[in-house]
């Protein structure tokens, strides 16, 4: 059997640069930092507290004093291991503005050669990461979709949030001619050169359907691999509500017709 070739555009060893952006995530904020800090890349890792009031940014400004201490590591308030500070990078937004203004404030300070959008909660996993970069890495694609429509175990949750995200997908691949199965999923990976070609202008969950939109004019290669997911109930934090739904059905309109 021949050997693999490899593709001009692979990639040896890169930055990924993880964007996190966070909002009243005092339970898992900690626990997130680990799973991402523990994964086996280079990495630089963004967090940005959306103007949290749950606690939430007080433990982030606890992390940063630390480094700015010269500290290794800072002492978990959640009785967990201690968070290392090495690879972190803290910032805050005087003012409450959405998933896709912090997003947007990560990307600029992001100096990878990847860009990875990890959400604070638990419902997406770190491990996951090998796959997500893979098509990346050995020069297939620019992007890549983590998609929780592909196969990939995951917790059974809200039927009527899964005819949604389904929907909103539909309409999106009729807007884009895109065939993914997932656009509203946190895990979206970039060749970091297709973000410096792209402007982010939606602040809350229009974040998805704009870069998507974007993402499928400037004609780039795209991939889906398949991802766990463990969707969270309301009562245990999740976010999202129906009203986000009708913003993404106007941003999958806005940003296809008129932007």
């Amino acid at each position: 059997m021949a050997a693999a070739r490899r593709r001009p555009s692979a990639l040896d060893d890169p930055v990924v640069s993880i964007v996190i952006p966070a909002f009243n995530e005092k339970n898992t904020i900690e626990e997130i930092l680990r799973r991402v800090l523990e994964t086996p890349i280079r990495k630089q890792v963004l967090v940005v507290d959306d103007r949290s009031t749950d606690g939430t940014r007080q433990i982030l400004q606890a992390m940063k004093e630390r480094q700015a201490e010269g500290a290794g590591s800072a002492a978990a308030s959640d009785g967990g291991d201690c968070i290392p500070l090495a690879d972190l990078q803290f910032f805050f937004q005087e003012k409450n503005q959405g998933k896709g203004a912090a997003v947007r404030r990560g990307f600029a300070q992001a100096t990878g050669d990847i860009v990875l959008v990890q959400d604070a909660d638990l419902e997406y996993d770190p491990r996951d990461y090998e796959k997500l970069l893979e098509p990346i890495l050995d020069g297939r694609a620019d992007v890549v979709y983590g998609s929780r429509f592909l196969g990939g175990p995951q917790r059974v949750n809200y039927f009527w949030h899964y005819v949604a995200n389904k929907f909103l997908t539909l309409l999106s691949d009729i807007m884009t001619n895109l065939k993914i199965t997932d656009m509203e999923t946190c895990y979206k990976v970039f060749r970091r050169e297709v973000l410096a070609k792209i402007q982010i202008k939606s602040d809350r969950f229009g974040f998805e359907p704009e870069i998507t939109a974007k993402i499928a004019k400037g004609k780039w290669r795209v991939y889906e691999v398949p991802i766990t997911y463990a969707g969270r109930t309301y009562e245990e934090g999740k976010k999202i509500t129906w009203k986000d739904g009708v913003q993404a059905l106007w941003c999958i309109l806005r940003f296809r017709l008129m932007d």
